[in-house]
């Protein structure tokens, strides 16, 4: 089969086949999480990624690749969740720009292009890029895309070489982190991208898969944030691209632009670069919004809506009006990522301005987290993640917003409450960061949940079924009673200088049940003041913060 060159069509037929195959085999993705706890999500992070792609793709000219992969982008960067969700955005962020300038057919140097420069974004994305993840697979695969143009592959040829090429990189993931290798599993982010791969390729061969519809995005869930229709200050959600931008416009201009777009509207989203812009903002003036767009450029992808009259069919979040009178303009909001009911008010007790629902099996998206910023009540705000797959969400939900955005990398809810109490309104935004950063280093997390399969992790041989104990991110224990591993897990972590033992109870668990193990705490521990708060937090029965 011979395909020397992709129309934008075709295109959006292999992106939809890809994210298609993505969804059918999430579940997959997630058990090959390291731990055996039901709280594996890669799978679900990056389909949840890729399904806000597609559905931002929907309105791409067909005949224009360039505009599909931008839209593709786009929908990427606001959906993104958890980190492996967020690499996979960088990766179609690079992408886009391989593709860009207007090309309307795909051919093997422009997929070569793509690919590379996906690479190079993602791992720019990421701190401490680590090998053996989907950011060494998505390297390979780029490295034999350009040799196969070198060979004269035409594009189905290079894409089947470049499949091959990630999967016998990701046969050796096991071999370069040993964790994976102890779990005996391969890396599921990079396993999550060969995916896309064979999706592409589906299509390509005619394969039958079972389209998903791409509406199939929960906007509810993607939108925590709809204001009541009585409280809807601009009414007109406007979104448009700015492209073919002349060589004269300079990023000061981008920058005037921004300011003068807030002098019109709120909910401002200016992202891109000098090559092309994607804005989206709330405004009673459309019109303008669009002229002073077509100062810096060629306007495309047009988007009017009137909220107002959105609000009226959905009827959604009628008490939103309310809640937003109470706020009044602070010199700091905080926002917080919450899992369970008395998790979220216990961080509202705290003062947390915004508080989001997700964590373990619910990771929110860049956009959930970037319309919780722009509800918090001052242009400085402060985020909270409370959990590791969610920092590189946040961090990206920063750039999308125009305020002054600081994230406090907490990886868990005790830290993330710990860095909350470290919070004086009194004093200004430097200060208050520099104490909950260092209130970070003060409270050790445990977690009680149950094994989903049977595997070895930290040496340990776990059965499905056996109660496991983790300390800051790791494995300590695994007992077969709740209660054994709960109190085993605690002397791992309760050391001389403790003073405070915390005990979150989650769903499942009576408070008689957090009781009882308080007071045997309390008994061993008799150095310790034992607390017990109702977390109602999903999947772990327990969640300890110990100071």
């Amino acid at each position: 089969m011979k395909y020397n060159e992709i129309t934008g069509t075709v295109f959006k037929e292999m992106m939809v086949g890809a994210v298609s195959l993505l969804e059918k085999n999430k579940e997959t993705l997630n058990n090959l999480n390291v731990f055996p706890v039901p709280d594996g999500d890669t799978g679900t992070n990056m389909s949840m990624t890729m399904l806000s792609a597609i559905a931002e793709m929907k309105g791409a000219d067909d005949t224009t690749v360039s505009e599909i992969a931008e839209a593709v982008s786009m929908g990427a960067l606001k959906g993104a969740r958890g980190n492996s969700g967020v690499i996979l955005s960088q990766i179609f962020r690079g992408f886009a720009k391989g593709l860009s300038g207007g090309i309307t057919v795909l051919k093997p140097e422009h997929l070569a292009a793509a690919a590379r420069e996906g690479v190079d974004a993602a791992y720019k994305a990421v701190m401490k890029p680590k090998e053996g993840t989907i950011l060494t697979i998505a390297s390979a695969i780029a490295a034999e895309a350009r040799q196969a143009n070198r060979d004269r592959e035409d594009v189905y040829g290079m894409l089947k070489r470049m499949l091959k090429a990630g999967e016998e990189m990701l046969a050796k993931t096991p071999d370069m982190l040993p964790v994976l290798k102890e779990a005996g599993v391969v890396d599921a982010g990079g396993e999550g991208l060969l995916v896309i791969y064979r999706g592409f390729i589906a299509v390509l061969d005619g394969a039958e898969i079972d389209s998903i519809e791409v509406d199939v995005v929960d906007k509810a869930v993607e939108r925590n944030y709809i204001e009541g229709e009585d409280n809807i200050t601009f009414g007109y959600c406007t979104e448009f691209f700015i492209k073919h931008i002349p060589k004269t416009v300079l990023q000061k201009d981008v920058d005037q632009f921004k300011e003068e777009l807030l002098k019109i509207g709120d909910s401002q989203v200016v992202v891109g670069d000098l090559n092309l812009i994607k804005v989206h903002v709330h405004t009673d003036h459309p019109g303008v919004a669009l002229e002073m767009g077509a100062k810096l450029g060629e306007l495309s992808k047009l988007k009017i809506d009137n909220m107002r009259e959105q609000h009226r069919e959905v009827k959604a979040h009628k008490d939103f009006v309310e809640k937003q009178e109470k706020k009044k303009e602070k010199p700091i909001a905080m926002v917080a990522v919450a899992s369970g009911a008395g998790m979220a008010d216990i961080f509202r007790d705290f003062m947390v301005d915004e508080v989001i629902e997700g964590g373990q099996t619910l990771n929110p998206s860049a956009q959930v987290i970037a319309d919780a910023i722009a509800a918090a009540p001052s242009r400085n705000v402060i985020v909270f993640p409370n959990n590791k797959n969610i920092i590189l969400a946040a961090e990206q939900a920063a750039t999308m917003s125009d305020k002054n955005v600081q994230v406090v990398p907490s990886t868990s809810m005790p830290q993330g409450i710990t860095a909350a109490l470290a919070f004086n309104p009194e004093m200004p935004l430097q200060y208050n960061l520099d104490r909950m950063k260092s209130a970070l280093d003060n409270v050790k997390t445990g977690q009680v949940t149950y094994a989903v399969r049977d595997a070895k992790a930290n040496g340990f041989t776990i059965q499905e079924g056996d109660i496991i104990g983790i300390f800051d991110g790791e494995i300590a224990c695994h007992e077969k009673k709740i209660v054994d591993s709960a109190m085993t897990l605690l002397d791992k972590m309760v050391g001389e200088d403790d003073g405070i033992i915390t005990i979150f109870y989650g769903e499942g668990v009576t408070e008689e049940d957090a009781q009882a193990l308080a007071k045997l705490a309390g008994e061993k521990f008799t150095d310790c003041d034992v607390e017990v708060h109702n977390g109602g937090q999903p999947v772990y029965s327990y969640i300890f913060s110990v100071e």
